[in-house]
């Protein structure tokens, strides 16, 4: 670890009109000074190769690290387009101050997101925004997360802002259900909609930047279990509302002014009663055009925020009613006695200034130009000079536009803010107002500048100092490293019981006017011993000068202490309450303004204020995890891509950059309670404490089970990788905590990643069989059952099948047995065959089938039949035919109308011809015929080839063949 005693001196330039900074402790070697310094050779011997600096993408890579070499480091980036660097755990990010294509677009987040790991990318500030966002996931103590955003005016702070709003809109949304998208793009759009919209209502164009933020925001970004973003808040400190009725030279007032009058249409003009030709003293420097006049973006960001076209119109005359009453001037009454008069032009502008805020123009001009005074019960009118009547308008200007971003304020909060119940851990963002040093300097310069030396003196209590601190009380091998500690300043300002606050505020609840001069001697008597405080004693002006740690700043006494007063006359907040804008009637009706109605000690000032949200706003920043981005402007000018040393240098140092490298490279980072950190990586060495520490009341016994069991997970961790030395500059187990790097960060989140990957992968497959044989057994229980089922279903109809059959062939049997009696009912009677003499026929004509027939006359045809019997045409004629051989097989064919295989005979058969169905005897002597019930009348008289023949075909073929 390198010593304090490694390091030397610089030189440090003028800064802020020749002022040198004070308290610094390193400075830039000259040209001529010595060569024997041993230092001074590395530096040389670092510089030569300046192609490769460029590659340093961690300043703590250079070696040696001087003001010199991270100065060239960073020029050599900045003139490839590298505008990201990392300084140990501080991100630098240079202004290129142009538009860079792709560098910040949704591809390039996403890949940032699902990186493995990150910090092997380019430096980015979406680094530091997933860090920020894996430790919320990790749930790491403490889990809320802030990201300090600091730098001087115009070094890119509110656009770091705007960028890490949009990262944390996009990844923390990505993951919601398809179900809930319309509500995650709600959420997002109305999150990033508040940039915008407070932009236009609290940013304006200075002389350092043309998008200065004049007032301090804290946006909490909030998570649910899921590290899914549901909502936002946004807290805000010290509205620059001066800057409503007085802006510096050369710059302008804020932006929401420029945009109404360069955006708006001729309707809403002519609702705002301003004309397009009207100018206003409140406008300066008009033509000017910024990328930030978007009138349209504006109105957008309104209604996606949920502000109706109606409230939108109150909001805007209200603004109108502003400018209108710049516009008016008093002139001195040469009576004392009366009130200042009006020119001719003001009448018409506090008509329409009356009209747009609501409130009579009669009333309104009395309030402006008389006093009312209190004395006793009664009340006193005095009339007021011309400077008072200005100092009146003024306040009613101030008023009003204060109240009015206060509402904004809230309403914003009212539509993003999510239910205390839906989130549990939130990223904070602040962005505020960077160090200021003008010609003239006055209470807001003095309230922003104290802002930064209460941010500064963060960053050095909770880095600089307090890591190096904690390294000798546990134990670890340490050389301090000296750096620049501004709380010699801090106690000027704010300390106890003397200080400038202290002195400002005794004067300003003091009932009395106030003397600029009598002031400053006040000052130079109580403060004069300390050394961040100086007089010029050849200035007429009565001033101070604090040695700050960014340099030395002049504020001027004159009107800082009214201005620390901030009154508000009583009759101009009665006029405002019964104003007919409804926004406005709301407004200074339902809030409680802060309005000295007592005299005395009671009257709440602008500095303590100030002060009391400051330090709530540290309270917060202390119980999360700080995450630091320097913010450096390249060049006082904001020219695109130009660099000057001497600038960039002076920041560099006032930072505390240089400082925190030596620190960084040399220390620890990240720093793990014993407990938490054996809770944390317990499954590396399978260890299990919780429930022995828990039971164990002795602290120190406690401390030493987790001392070794530390040292037993260490040891598994670092067993195959690296050497004993090399852990002493990886990890350091001291009393109370584990101080890591990065790299050892790294390498024990990887191997606790694989364990747990492993156990997952063992709990998979338990769960696997489990689920495999949970199914194999209801699969042979579904067999069980439905072969079970199935053999049931077979027997009940197989029964049913059995009784059918039983029904068909009971019924069937009962049929033939119908049938057979029919046909022996059919037969002669047995007396008829007795008499029957007919002679019997020869065998030999019986077997050709020969035709026998009674001696006739005339010739008698005759019909074949199946059954070998015989019908004459006339009923007194016996006919005799016997049917054998192919004959009878023929007539059996001829009866079925069974068709033949080739065509080559036709039999047709005269079976149903005479009406007769069957003859079942031959006829001796009477015949019996039966025409309906016969077989052959339920035969299939036109058979299929290819079926089987059967029923009564089947039952004819048998008989007859």
């Amino acid at each position: 670890m390198r010593s304090s005693t490694d390091r030397r001196n610089f030189a440090v330039g003028p800064r802020n009109g020749g002022a040198a900074v004070k308290g610094v402790t390193q400075r830039v070697h000259s040209p001529d000074q010595s060569r024997n310094d041993p230092l001074e050779d590395d530096v040389q011997a670092f510089l030569i190769d300046e192609d490769q600096l460029h590659t340093f993408d961690d300043l703590t890579k250079v070696n040696p690290v001087t003001p010199a070499t991270v100065l060239k480091c960073l020029q050599a980036r900045y003139s490839l387009k590298v505008f990201y660097t990392h300084a140990g755990c501080t991100l630098v990010a240079l202004n290129p101050f142009q538009a860079i294509p792709d560098l910040y677009s949704v591809d390039v987040m996403k890949e940032y997101h699902y990186a493995t790991q990150p910090q092997e990318f380019k430096p980015h500030i979406f680094i530091v925004a997933e860090e920020a966002y894996r430790n919320v996931q990790g749930q790491l103590e403490p889990v809320n997360q802030s990201l300090v955003v600091s730098g001087e005016s115009g070094a890119g702070k509110t656009w770091t802002s705007r960028c890490l709003m949009k990262y944390y809109a996009t990844v923390a949304a990505s993951a919601q259900a398809v179900s809930s998208q319309d509500a995650v793009e709600r959420i997002e759009r109305r999150v990033l909609d508040s940039n915008p919209l407070m932009e236009a209502f609290g940013n304006a164009c200075t002389l350092r930047n043309n998008n200065s933020s004049r007032f301090g925001k804290y946006i909490q970004l909030q998570m649910n279990r899921a590290q899914l973003l549901v909502g936002a808040s946004v807290q805000t400190y010290l509205l620059e509302k001066t800057r409503v009725a007085c802006q510096p030279a050369n710059e302008r007032n804020f932006h929401i002014f420029y945009q109404m009058m360069k955006g708006a249409t001729d309707e809403q003009r002519t609702d705002w009663k301003m004309p397009q030709d009207q100018c206003f003293v409140w406008l300066p420097n008009c033509e000017n055009q910024i990328e930030e006049d978007g009138f349209l973006e504006t109105a957008e960001a309104m209604v996606h925020l949920g502000i109706d076209a109606e409230r939108q119109r109150q909001i805007f005359r209200v603004l109108a009613g502003i400018l209108q009453l710049g516009n008016v001037s008093f002139c001195s009454s040469t009576n004392e006695s009366q009130p200042c008069d009006l020119d001719q032009v003001s009448e018409d502008f506090l008509q329409r200034a009356g009209e747009l805020l609501g409130v009579p123009a009669e009333e309104l001009c009395r309030c402006l130009r008389v006093r009312t005074l209190k004395a006793g019960k009664q009340n006193v009118l005095k009339p007021c000079s011309q400077a008072e009547c200005g100092v009146r308008r003024d306040c009613l200007a101030k008023v009003i536009y204060g109240q009015l971003f206060e509402w904004l304020v809230t309403f914003i909060n009212s539509c993003i803010c999510a239910d205390q119940s839906k989130w549990c851990n939130f990223i904070g963002v602040l962005d505020v107002y960077g160090f200021e040093c003008f010609q003239i300097n006055n209470l807001e310069q003095l309230c922003i500048n104290y802002a930064n030396e209460k941010l500064q003196q963060h960053f050095v209590a909770h880095y600089l100092r307090a890591q190096q601190e904690e390294y000798v009380s546990e134990g670890l091998e340490w050389s301090f490293i000296k750096y620049q500690d501004n709380q010699s300043c801090l106690d000027l300002l704010e300390g106890s019981p003397i200080s400038v606050f202290s002195l400002l505020n005794e004067e300003s609840r003091l009932n009395r006017a106030s003397d600029s001069t009598a002031l400053r001697g006040r000052l130079e008597k109580e403060l004069g011993g300390n050394d961040n405080i100086c007089w010029d004693k050849f200035s007429k002006v009565p001033h101070f000068t604090v040695a700050h740690y960014a340099g030395k700043v002049s504020y001027q006494l004159e009107g800082m202490v009214e201005k620390n007063k901030d009154p508000v006359p009583p009759e101009l907040i009665g006029l405002l309450e019964k104003s007919d804008n409804l926004l406005l009637h709301e407004i200074f009706s339902d809030k409680e303004t802060e309005i000295p109605h007592s005299k005395g000690l009671s009257r709440v000032t602008v500095i303590s204020k100030f002060k009391n949200s400051l330090e709530n706003l540290m309270k917060l920043l202390l119980t999360t995890a700080p995450h630091y981005t320097r913010c450096i402007k390249p060049n006082s000018d904001c020219r695109p891509l130009t660099f000057k040393n001497r600038e960039v240098i002076l920041q560099l140092e006032a930072c505390g950059i240089v400082e925190t490298i030596h620190i960084s490279a040399a220390g620890f980072p990240i720093r793990i309670p014993l407990k938490s950190f054996v809770q944390r990586y317990g499954p590396i060495g399978k260890c299990s404490t919780s429930s022995r520490l828990d039971a164990d009341p002795d602290a120190t016994e406690s401390t030493n089970v987790l001392q070794q069991e530390v040292e037993k997970l260490l040891r598994v961790a670092l067993q195959h990788n690296v050497s004993c030395d090399g852990r002493r500059s990886l990890v350091h187990c001291g009393k109370t905590k584990v101080f890591l790097t990065q790299l050892m960060l790294d390498l024990l989140e990887d191997h606790r990643g694989k364990i747990l990957s492993r156990c997952a992968f063992t709990i998979q497959c338990c769960w696997l069989r489990h689920q495999r044989r949970r199914r194999l057994a209801r699969r042979q229980s579904a067999t069980l059952i439905q072969a079970a089922v199935r053999s049931w279903l077979v027997r009940k109809q197989i029964r049913r099948w059995n009784g059918a059959a039983s029904v068909i062939q009971n019924t069937w049997k009962k049929w033939r047995a119908l049938l057979k009696s029919l046909a022996e009912a059919e037969l002669d009677e047995a007396e008829d065959l007795a008499a029957d003499d007919s002679p019997a026929l020869s065998a030999v004509v019986r077997e050709r089938g020969s035709v026998q027939l009674s001696s006739f006359q005339e010739p008698v045809p005759v019909r074949g039949w199946p059954m070998g019997l015989a019908l004459a045409s006339a009923p007194s004629i016996t006919v005799s035919l016997t049917a054998t051989g192919f004959q009878k097989m023929i007539s059996v064919m001829t009866s079925l109308n069974l068709p033949s295989r080739r065509g080559e005979y036709k039999v047709e058969t005269n079976q149903y011809k005479q009406g007769l169905a069957s003859i079942r005897a031959r006829p001796r002597g009477s015949v019996k015929l039966h025409y309906q019930r016969s077989p052959l009348l339920y035969a299939d008289m036109q058979p299929d080839l290819k079926s089987n023949v059967t029923g009564f075909n089947e039952i004819l073929l048998e008989k007859t063949l």
